[in-house]
């Protein structure tokens, strides 16, 4: 039976910008980047969890006609495709040395009874979530 998640997707208009984002902005690690013919394989993976990686995909033939990957990119620039939820010790943290490195936030860092988090968004629209549980917010001092 199913006993675990290996792969996600992001679609992304530029895979060189998605790789600077996403590890040089957010610290993120590359876990694979591999040319297939006219397809480039690049996933990303949190630090030191390199078993559930993020596939970071131009939206373009074969993969899809170039009709289809055209209303895939309109709609990826307009925010409404992707979504990934990543997790924190100090979401606090995050947000100033994230913002110091550029990063666009959607909502800034709010305490909430489930913890803290806040939101970005990355270069091409998907939107990102950042929590840190509130389990981990007591232990830091952070929440009440």
């Amino acid at each position: 039976m199913l006993n675990g998640i290996t792969h996600s997707k992001l679609f992304v208009l530029d895979q060189d910008r998605a790789l600077d984002f996403y590890v040089n902005k957010l610290g993120f690690e590359v876990t694979a980047d591999i040319a297939q013919g006219p397809v480039r394989w690049l996933t990303v993976s949190a630090p030191g969890q390199p078993g559930h990686q993020i596939y970071l995909e131009k939206p373009a033939p074969p993969a899809m006609s170039e009709e289809t990957a055209a209303q895939v990119r309109d709609l990826l620039t307009k925010g409404a495709l992707g979504f990934v939820a990543l997790q924190t010790d100090d979401c606090r943290k995050a947000y100033e040395t994230w913002k110091a490195r550029g990063v666009e936030f959607t909502q800034e860092p709010i305490e909430h009874f489930y913890g803290v988090d806040c939101g970005i968004r990355d270069p091409f629209g998907n939107l990102i979530r950042v929590l840190q549980p509130a389990a981990a917010a007591h232990k830091s001092g952070s929440a009440s």
